[in-house]
């Protein structure tokens, strides 16, 4: 079945040391242009991400947002400039000293100072952080798809639905069509009688100018390559492919031969036909946008 190329899907996961989220998001574009947002300390991680990414999507413009956060303080080290903290004491017990003033300093008070203590997270071990992340990713892409899948059903039954006009459309035309030829035979022979008053006509000449009109206005090669065209949609809509490309091109051809009816026939009734079969491939148009 065929799969939209917008969606949005997500997952978290962690490993004791590190909690990660995943989220991606994407819009309609003619190529595959992934974009990854990462914090620095995962960008090791970025073309492996690019990699998982160009597996499941083939096309469209998708936004990948990772982000981390500790789960626990097992990577985080605290470390004491305990010649910062003895400087600190120092100045202080001299000042106390100096103006007599109470020293009822603690050691707290002293860790508060600027750069007495000081955070150091340790380095994230690549070989253990990278499947995590590749786990959580592929569950991100799996709810993903999930919506993709969702939103090319809903594309699969508009799309078979306009299909289905269009073909009606189609049988309207093919048995207007020779109508047509035998209306413009009985206009033919009117207008030769009031031009001859009357006078005996040459029948044979109505039937060769009738002929000639038949086949200047015949439009069953376009009728049948429509048929063809509709059977290789309604098959490609069915591909668990992507078929986005070929499916635009088969709808330029769609529109080709309608118009080229439209060019053909002279007749009010096909007219109108042809002008909603336009609207109706037009609506196809945008929606083969969305699909991969």
């Amino acid at each position: 079945m065929i799969k939209s190329m917008t969606g949005y899907g997500g997952a978290k996961g962690t490993d004791g040391a590190y909690k990660l989220s995943v989220e991606l998001k994407s819009v309609n574009n003619r190529y595959l242009d992934t974009s990854v947002r990462i914090p620095r300390s995962f960008m090791f991680a970025e073309d492996a991400v690019k990699s998982a990414v160009q597996a499941h999507i083939s096309r469209g413009k998708v936004d990948v947002f990772i982000a981390f956060d500790t789960a626990s303080g097992d990577n985080i080290a605290v470390s004491v400039n305990e010649a910062l903290a003895a400087e600190y004491k120092a100045a202080i017990e001299s000042v106390s000293e100096k103006f007599g003033i109470s020293n009822e300093v603690t050691a707290y008070q002293i860790c508060k100072l600027p750069d007495v203590l000081t955070l150091d997270k340790k380095e994230i071990e690549k070989d253990e952080a990278l499947p995590e992340l590749i786990s959580v990713l592929e569950r991100a892409l799996s709810d993903f798809n999930s919506m993709r899948e969702r939103e090319g059903r809903k594309l699969f039954e508009d799309i078979s639905s306009r299909l289905d006009t269009i073909e009606e459309y189609v049988s309207f035309i093919e048995k207007r069509s020779p109508q047509t030829v035998e209306e413009y035979r009985e206009k033919l022979t009117r207008r030769m009688l009031e031009i001859l008053e009357n006078k005996q006509i040459d029948e044979s000449r109505i039937l060769t100018e009738a002929a000639i009109y038949a086949d200047h206005i015949a439009t069953d090669e376009e009728t049948v390559r429509l048929r063809s065209h509709i059977g290789q949609m309604r098959e490609m809509l069915q591909i668990d492919a992507p078929v986005g490309r070929k499916l635009d091109f088969i709808v330029q051809e769609l529109n080709r031969e309608t118009n080229t009816i439209g060019s053909k026939c002279n007749n009010s009734d096909i007219t109108r036909a042809v002008l909603d079969m336009k609207s109706e491939i037009e609506k196809i148009r945008e929606q083969v946008q969305n699909i991969e």
